[in-house]
């Protein structure tokens, strides 16, 4: 490559329009009338901003998407039981107890035991996880929920209905999820 070309390529930042290693590695434009692919690319781009966003948090905060959604409702209450937090997040009671082993490992939560039942473990925010849950951005599934209340709610509808039918088509209806968007391995560290 010459000189001039390599100059070229190199001062061109990869997304920006106007020539350089973007038009070599632009993804072509998908046809209007190519539904299938159009609903597949919306698709990989929500993934993508799932992915990005739980990189941030990881990145800047050090803490999981469902880590935070749990934290930012441990910081509505007083002590709340792992039972009402995972009622609450919309993830099982196994999943929410690991959660809270990470969030009291980073010292973002405490656990204490009910003085009305000795059985019952209750779970309090600390003040580091006050200080997180304030500079953290709100979660993507937050975010998400808020732009779609926004909407008339036919449009709600129709966003529901459909995604309800690609479910379907995806034969996904019986994989257990709740309504938190994050990234990375069925099991592991939430």
């Amino acid at each position: 490559m010459e000189e001039n070309e390599k100059r070229n390529l190199d001062s061109h930042d990869l997304g920006s329009a106007g020539g350089g290693l973007s038009a070599v590695l632009a993804i072509p434009p998908i046809p209007a009338d190519q539904y299938e692919l159009r609903i597949l690319k919306s698709l990989r781009q929500i993934i993508r901003a799932v992915e990005v966003h739980s990189r941030k948090l990881d990145h800047d905060f050090q803490i999981t998407g469902p880590q935070l959604a749990c934290l930012l409702v441990i910081r509505g209450k007083t002590r709340i039981s792992v039972t009402r937090l995972a009622q609450a997040v919309f993830l099982s009671p196994g999943t929410v107890v690991g959660i809270v082993d990470r969030l009291e490992e980073k010292g973002l939560v405490e656990r204490h035991r009910s003085k009305e039942d000795r059985r019952l473990v209750e779970i309090s925010i600390t003040d580091a996880g006050k200080s997180l849950s304030d500079k953290a951005p709100s979660p993507i599934h937050g975010i998400l929920a808020s732009a779609l209340r926004e909407l008339p709610d036919n449009e709600q509808i129709s966003i529901a209905e459909a995604l309800d039918k690609l479910v379907r088509l995806m034969n996904a209806g019986g994989i257990d999820a709740g309504p938190i968007l994050t990234i990375g391995p069925m099991s592991g560290n939430p």
